[in-house]
């Protein structure tokens, strides 16, 4: 069991975040297609964590997500 535990660590360090995003200036929310990167299949945002965004682009992100939703171009 300890074993096992090591190599799922182990493949969990060696995850590399790439950042997806070049620019900070705006972020639109019908841009479907910058969108879809930061969403998973079931449609949650993904975390920073996995997309290499700083806090700002994160927050930025989220919120056109969230503002998409309602205009209806993600669900």
């Amino acid at each position: 069991m300890a074993m096992r535990e090591r190599e799922d660590k182990v493949a969990m360090v060696s995850k590399r975040r790439v950042p997806q995003i070049e620019s900070m200036k705006h972020i639109d929310p019908r841009d479907y297609e910058l969108l879809r990167k930061f969403t998973s299949e079931q449609g949650k945002i993904l975390p920073a964590r996995f997309t290499g965004a700083s806090p700002q682009q994160q927050r930025a992100v989220a919120r056109a997500i969230r503002r998409a939703r309602v205009m209806g171009v993600l669900r």
